[in-house]
């Protein structure tokens, strides 16, 4: 119970940048070490050819669709669950961890059967190329077989991190990750399984991290007792669940289709420009990834704020939270600015067109990366508040409404340079709309926090 109290204190009461540290910190560490998976199967897979890092490109749309399943009920349930504790609702709680956990496993389970039916045509779509074809099939095959323990991961990862316990989920993560490089050299080389040794590796390092959490629930660690009974497929559960967490699920779609689309684009340009960009978007994940964790560490903090009417400390959270994330965020993009060529360089032996072309690809990112801070504090915080309207907008504005426009079309007037800058030019105008709105958002919670303080000193007179 003691360990219980701590948690809840630091999400309503500890010092802000105390309870950012204790929160982000961890959790942008566990996402990070998660992107260290994406980057060491792409660097191992790159010793094999071009070909076989053009494969693991070509799939690691479908890799985000499954990691969209866990954040449609994880994410959409730690929103709530952080509002319900604020309130002092930890039985209610309870039954919305059980939910998005038992709903997560039985989606994931559809999505299974879906894909390895219709496995080879959802790789073309994806913009295999036949060369490219047979290493995607080989290595998609069995990671989607084993993607149930994903799902369950990543789930549990932000139910976890919404009672408080960041630290888990970092642990978690870590013992997945250091496992998962582990094994890829094994498999892949020593083996002599290719593609699909990453595959196994990347499997058996999920599982483990799904262990992890089994011992986390059945040790009574968790202010949850995850039982079946407590599941309510209720009309207001699943409201509340599905207004956050479909947002998010839109969100990891839009990244797959824009992955998917840069794709078929580079199609066109052979198999050095697929893998060129495929290690770009693998980089850059590993910087959204780190200020995706961070900001996972914000949300519970800002959510049962909100819930506890806590407007100042809800404001010093913001505040902190974009200074910090936009000051990585310009050093991230420095180093890929000024380094293009030494990181690129690290997922080919001797192609000198996928250098060329990633070291573009590169400085026009990284540029645009240093608003991507500004821009993940708000599209995350109108979620956290459980404002879904706002969140949604927010959410499929970057990779849907500005990205998927630019893509199909500047290609045509640009050539292969319309794909290299076509996300730099979606970050902008997403950056742009985020200032729009939290421009409005601010005006509503300055009200509310005004009205807050006059009805306390109306009761108190």
């Amino acid at each position: 119970m003691n360990g219980h109290n701590k948690k809840t204190e630091l999400l309503g009461s500890a010092p802000i940048p105390k309870a950012l540290l204790a929160m982000g910190v961890p959790t942008m560490a566990g996402m990070m070490i998660n992107a260290l998976y994406n980057l060491a199967d792409a660097y191992f897979v790159g010793g094999l050819g071009t070909s076989q890092m053009a494969a693991v490109s070509v799939a690691f749309p479908l890799s985000q669709v499954i990691v969209g399943f866990g954040l449609l009920f994880g994410n959409g349930a730690a929103s709530y669950i952080a509002r319900l504790l604020g309130n002092g609702e930890k039985e209610k709680a309870g039954c919305a961890a059980s939910t998005a956990l038992y709903s997560s496993l039985f989606a994931v389970a559809v999505l299974i059967i879906c894909t390895v039916t219709f496995l080879n045509p959802i790789l073309i779509f994806l913009g295999a190329t036949e060369s490219i074809l047979p290493y995607a099939a080989a290595y998609t095959r069995i990671y989607i077989a084993a993607s149930i323990f994903c799902v369950f991961n990543v789930t549990m990862n932000n139910i976890v991190t919404s009672e408080g316990a960041a630290k888990t989920t970092m642990f978690t993560m870590l013992a997945g990750a250091v496992l998962n490089v582990i094994l890829d050299p094994i498999f892949i080389y020593d083996l002599g399984l290719g593609i699909a040794g990453a595959a196994y590796a990347t499997a058996i390092s999920q599982l483990v991290s799904a262990l992890v959490y089994l011992r986390y629930i059945f040790g009574k660690k968790s202010v949850f007792s995850f039982h079946i009974r407590d599941f309510r497929m209720s009309k207001e559960m699943m409201a509340e669940i599905l207004k956050i967490g479909i947002p998010t699920l839109v969100f990891q779609l839009l990244t797959s289709l824009a992955a998917a689309l840069i794709n078929m684009k580079a199609a066109d340009y052979g198999d050095s420009v697929i893998a060129g960009m495929g290690a770009v978007t693998r980089i850059m994940s590993l910087g959204s990834l780190i200020v995706f964790g961070f900001i996972k560490g914000f949300q519970p903090i800002a959510g049962y704020a909100y819930g506890a009417k806590n407007y100042g400390r809800l404001n010093e959270a913001v505040k902190t939270s974009v200074l910090w994330t936009t000051l990585f965020c310009v050093l991230f993009g420095l180093v890929l600015i000024l380094f293009p060529g030494a990181v690129v360089s690290l997922f080919t032996k001797d192609d000198t067109r996928l250098v060329l072309f990633g070291k573009k690809a590169l400085r026009a990112n990284g540029l645009s990366f240093m608003l991507f801070g500004f821009y993940t504090v708000f599209s995350s915080l109108f979620l956290a508040l459980g404002k879904a309207k706002e969140g949604f907008f927010l959410g499929i504005c970057r990779q849907g409404l500005c990205f998927i426009p630019v893509i199909l079309t500047a290609p045509a007037l640009w050539g292969v340079n319309g794909i290299l800058y076509a996300q730099p030019i979606a970050d902008a105008m997403a950056a742009a709309a985020a200032a729009c709105m939290s421009a409005g958002l601010y005006r509503e919670l300055s009200a509310a926090k005004a009205y807050s303080i006059s009805s306390a000193g109306g009761q108190a007179g």
